[in-house]
């Protein structure tokens, strides 16, 4: 994807580091030319000085063909200006808020604006609404780290033991929803057509979740 992120303080500094790590075109933008400095080392996304809700400047970072837009200032004011600006005159797909005033999350909801708090669970949280936005969790842990996770099972896995999609450390299956009852499985249950599954995931293995999921999510 190619992601536009506006402030590069620790959020979005850790969070377009991360994003380039995975291969993304990353763009970060703000204000302060030494900002650049909390970026790594080896960085491969490019850095823009400049206003995050800049007409100017949105385009100098591509903003016609960007496919995520984060906003992760200082200020939930230029938060939301920013986010408005991508989300109504660029109609970016994916576009996010940092909100420091829990008064003003409503706010951002009522414009369809996802908000999220704190550093580490903010970049946890962008993270896996970026790239695993149809993996919704039900309940998240400490910091974001572990998450429950439901999903309707593709056909193709119709027939296999539910626990053959543990993965030790990483995934368990916890409970299944069957023809609207709630039954934890045991060793052998199989997985059938419409099973709801919950997942206790590690954050960091939501792509491998993913990956056996996506034949049914179509991602």
């Amino acid at each position: 994807m190619r992601v536009i992120i506006v402030g590069c303080g620790r959020v979005g500094s850790r969070l377009a580091a991360r994003l380039a790590i995975e291969g993304h075109d990353v763009r970060v933008v703000d204000l302060l030319t030494k900002a650049r400095r909390m970026l790594p080392v080896g960085f491969t996304g490019r850095f823009h000085e400049g206003n995050g809700f800049s007409r100017t400047v949105l385009h100098a970072a591509g903003i016609e063909h960007a496919d995520a837009f984060v906003a992760v200032t200082a200020t939930d004011s230029s938060n939301l200006v920013s986010a408005r600006t991508a989300k109504e005159t660029y109609r970016v797909p994916i576009v996010l808020a940092r909100v420091y005033d829990p008064d003003r999350a409503d706010i951002y909801r009522e414009l369809g604006i996802p908000t999220v708090t704190s550093v580490r669970w903010t970049v946890h949280q962008m993270h896996r609404m970026l790239l695993h936005r149809h993996l919704t969790p039900e309940l998240s842990f400490g910091n974001g780290e572990t998450l429950l996770v439901r999903s309707e099972l593709p056909a193709y896995l119709t027939g296999r033991r539910l626990t053959e999609f543990d993965v030790d450390g990483e995934i368990r299956v916890v409970e299944v929803t069957r023809a609207g009852r709630s039954l934890v499985p045991a060793h052998s249950t199989p997985a059938e057509p419409g099973d709801l599954v919950t997942f206790a995931v590690a954050a960091t293995a939501l792509s491998r979740l993913r990956g056996f999921l996506d034949k049914e999510l179509g991602t």
